[in-house]
């Protein structure tokens, strides 16, 4: 063995050390349960899967845990119970309606085994502009604070009834927040400022295949090699990431983007199989179960949202000496810098700052309407040259409020 080996090694063990150390400790966790998970094949509640997960949520609780519980399968049990045909669900209406049904079965399904360990949970139903917009993003907190102070364990679902967002199979726009239940709950686990993110599914987490590199499910079982421990999202690990599952709207893909903002919140994630009846149990023991991400950096708690969660109101497109200072990292962006602008925002929306070309590389809370930011553009044009000396560009968007966009 050599010199370099060794140290790959003690790094290896010093990394699941601090995996174990950070389960064990982590107070506060959001775990998410997908749909194939919580509904059976004939659209119905799958209580005896789902009832020893319950236990162990029971458990984590009275150890002084605080847990939030987000849930898929509100659509699938409300199409179970109307029998309807699956050519039906390609209706987003029927799937709104489904969504209606299917949510109080889901909750009196939940009601009834946490009942059994004498666990108060209580129905939060959320939709995009419960995080696009600040000051309900800061309402959120501070309810779900209270609930989990009164000992409550809140189960989150997004409102699907009124909402389309998840329910529309389309690819997300630049102004989508979240179209799956993976991203709701990593959502909610950033803006509590959780320790430990846990999304349970019927896969061991991700898994790789050395010979092609295609990644999960795309050859047999035997064939594929879990990865335990991933310190970075890269764009070659998205790339071995599935496709959305049969039952659900989310793949392994949305897992991994989902484990990203945990990362950035300075928590821990992991992907595992909730088939495993004690797979919690053995997760917060500290035990080596599924895909555990950890990341020894951190991003404030603004700038996650305007990463993340914020609604893009419009766009800036920016001239190539403003891209450069601002990927630098050392500059604001200046109306000196911007080419022209798109859409209409007003002061404190969140905009989008794109290259010449119209690619987004950042994003940013904008000091200005989008017609004052026009004006100064027309202003600079027509008065090219001819500036007073001591005359200065106005500061659109500080530094401190733009968030450079992640790497594909």
């Amino acid at each position: 063995m050599t010199v370099k080996d060794v140290a790959m090694s003690a790094d290896k063990q010093a990394l699941d050390i601090e995996r174990q150390r950070r389960l064990r400790a982590a107070r506060r966790v959001v775990i998410k349960l997908g749909t194939s998970l919580v509904t059976g094949p004939g659209g119905e509640v799958c209580a005896g899967r789902i009832e020893q997960l319950m236990c162990s949520v029971a458990a984590l609780k009275r150890a002084g845990r605080q847990i939030v519980l987000v849930s898929s399968g509100a659509v699938g049990l409300g199409a179970g119970r109307l029998g309807l045909h699956p050519s039906r669900m390609r209706d987003l209406v029927v799937r709104q309606a489904c969504a209606a049904v299917g949510q109080s079965l889901l909750m009196h399904a939940y009601e009834q085994l946490f009942c059994a360990h004498e666990v108060r949970i209580a129905q939060v139903l959320l939709t995009e502009d419960d995080f696009k917009d600040w000051r309900r993003y800061t309402n959120l907190r501070r309810t779900m604070e209270k609930l989990l102070k009164l000992g409550v364990l809140p189960i989150v679902n997004e409102n699907d009834t009124v909402s389309t967002a998840e329910l529309e199979y389309v690819a997300k726009g630049p102004g989508r927040v979240f179209g799956d239940n993976d991203r709701l709950a990593a959502l909610v686990m950033s803006r509590l400022e959780s320790d430990a993110l846990v999304l349970l599914t019927n896969v061991d987490g991700l898994l790789w295949h050395d010979a092609s590199g295609a990644g999960n499910g795309s050859a047999g079982d035997e064939e594929l090699t879990l990865i335990p421990l991933i310190e970075e999202i890269s764009p070659e690990l998205k790339a071995v990431a599935a496709g959305p599952s049969a039952g659900g709207r989310g793949g392994m893909l949305t897992k991994l983007e989902a484990a990203q903002i945990a990362m950035r919140a300075g928590g821990v994630a992991v992907i595992a199989n909730g088939m495993n009846p004690r797979v919690l149990d053995g997760i917060f023991a500290g035990e080596q179960i599924g895909t555990t991400f950890m990341s020894r950096s951190r991003m404030a708690g603004k700038r996650r949202w305007i990463a993340y969660a914020a609604g893009v109101r419009g766009r800036v497109i920016v001239n190539a000496g403003a891209r450069e200072a601002i990927i630098g990292g050392k500059a604001s962006l200046l109306s000196s810098g911007v080419v022209r602008v798109e859409e209409q925002f007003e002061p404190q929306d969140v905009v989008s700052i794109a290259d010449f070309e119209g690619r987004e590389f950042a994003r940013g809370i904008i000091n200005c309407t989008s017609t004052e930011a026009a004006a100064l553009i027309d202003y600079r044009e027509k008065t090219s040259g001819q500036h007073q000396a001591g005359e200065r560009a106005r500061v659109l968007v500080t530094r401190d409020n733009i968030v450079l966009a992640e790497k594909r």
